[in-house]
């Protein structure tokens, strides 16, 4: 059965998701980069990049099991670029080059129309302005049947999790605080998410070399 499902979100000990003032030259935030060093060594990440072997473990085996049975993504247009208030053109693709890690259809939450943009490997970017029920029954739609993985930011995840729409989450806690940042668990508008009261319940904790992996699933 198709699952909305969060994977592989890299969360700091005090509980962000991405450090302050994302710009094109940092654009996980200022010590964002910190959140993943758990990632970027594993074979999945090196294999991604073509950088070289990789490592093995758990670190690894939760990156690869991030990407098993999706059909599509849903993400926020901060996660998408750092461009904000209308697209002043065509030219902004993504962070990831011309062959996105996507590989499925990409539906990304934007407030300004964009026509879709299909990249190389089967990645094809979809700009839905009409709000997080649409770019789901789309993402749906295009999942057939598949899972549906919301990839961040930390407020896309929040609005999801508000909504009673996320059924399982994977987050990486790795062994950092960042004080400040785009915190996951409280938004600025005052909401704070009570997982207890969403229903999920941790059902497993490894831990890998670079982070502690939490699975977390809502009962039904």
């Amino acid at each position: 059965m198709s699952k909305v499902k969060v994977a592989a979100f890299s969360v700091s000990l005090d509980g962000y998701g991405a450090g302050p003032d994302q710009s094109r030259a940092e654009p996980l935030g200022k010590r964002g980069e910190e959140l993943h060093e758990w990632i970027f060594p594993t074979r999945m990440f090196q294999k991604l990049y073509g950088k070289g072997d990789g490592t093995e473990g758990s670190d690894n085996d939760f990156a690869e099991r991030s990407f098993e049975n999706l059909g599509a993504w849903i993400m926020g247009r901060n996660m998408f670029g750092p461009i904000r208030g209308p697209w002043p053109d065509d030219e902004w693709k993504g962070w990831w080059g011309e062959n996105p890690p996507y590989h499925v259809p990409v539906f990304v939450l934007t407030n300004h129309a964009r026509e879709s943009v299909t990249m190389k490997g089967g990645t094809v970017f979809h700009f839905v302005t009409d709000g997080i029920e649409s770019a789901l029954e789309k993402a749906g739609k295009a999942a057939n049947g598949k899972d549906i993985r919301i990839g961040g930011g930390t407020s896309t995840i929040r609005q999801f999790l508000q909504a009673g729409y996320i059924d399982e989450m994977h987050l990486a806690f790795a062994p950092v605080f960042l004080g400040v940042g785009e915190h996951l668990f409280a938004g600025p508008d005052g909401y704070r998410v009570d997982l207890p009261k969403l229903g999920f319940t941790v059902t497993q904790t490894t831990y890998g070399k670079g982070a502690a992996h939490v699975i977390l699933k809502k009962s039904k």
